[in-house]
């Protein structure tokens, strides 16, 4: 499967005429010209974890993304394009510390993700709930009724699980420690064997 963009041409924010895949060597100046002149608007990556390729995807006020391997890729950042700016470019070195504590976390060294975090894709009562997850400390769970009665609108239960289903940050915003109120996992985009492996790894820890 190629990776988001490559196929298509450079990556946007690149001049025309360049290749699509470049050594590090040759892709790392590009990537500081392209901060130099004030793009991209967005930086994206994808690193490998026992969950599969999540691509991430950040803007300079941070991440912004977070997009699990069942998600298109592709049309992931074309909706981002759209959403937060045209300009993208892959950089892996811009979300080197990103990648850094996603590491850390699935190999048991990390209970709390310390990066800056671009809201923007939530607003309203959903980013209420998304910030409030935030608070779900490592190995804890919420139920999504006890969601809803934490930020105050306790009959909003099935507004709290659409707010987790359309979570941008998942894992580092960490709406897979909610249940339903009989401890069963109730929906994860990610799927059910993600939630279930990012769980069991905070149980086992």
């Amino acid at each position: 499967m190629r990776k988001p963009f490559e196929a298509a041409g450079p990556a946007p924010g690149l001049p025309a005429g360049t290749p699509a895949s470049l050594p590090a060597s040759l892709h790392a100046p590009l990537e500081d010209a392209a901060a130099g002149a004030g793009i991209p608007d967005i930086a994206y990556t994808t690193v490998s974890t026992p969950i599969g390729d999540l691509l991430l995807a950040a803007t300079g006020r941070g991440l912004l993304r977070v997009a699990f391997p069942g998600e298109d890729h592709d049309a992931v950042l074309h909706r981002l394009a759209e959403r937060a700016g045209p300009r993208i470019l892959r950089s892996p070195r811009r979300l080197e510390e990103a990648a850094r504590q996603l590491d850390e976390y699935f190999t048991g060294r990390r209970r709390h993700f310390d990066l800056p975090l671009d809201r923007s894709l939530s607003a309203g009562f959903r980013l209420t709930v998304l910030e409030h997850l935030s608070g779900i400390g490592f190995g804890r769970t919420e139920s999504y009724a006890e969601v809803a009665r934490r930020v105050g609108h306790a009959r909003a239960v099935r507004a709290v699980g659409s707010a987790c289903a359309t979570n941008p940050l998942p894992v580092v915003v960490p709406c897979h420690r909610v249940l339903r109120t009989d401890g069963s996992l109730g929906g994860y985009l990610g799927g059910l064997a993600a939630k279930t492996a990012l769980l069991e790894l905070e149980a086992a820890a």
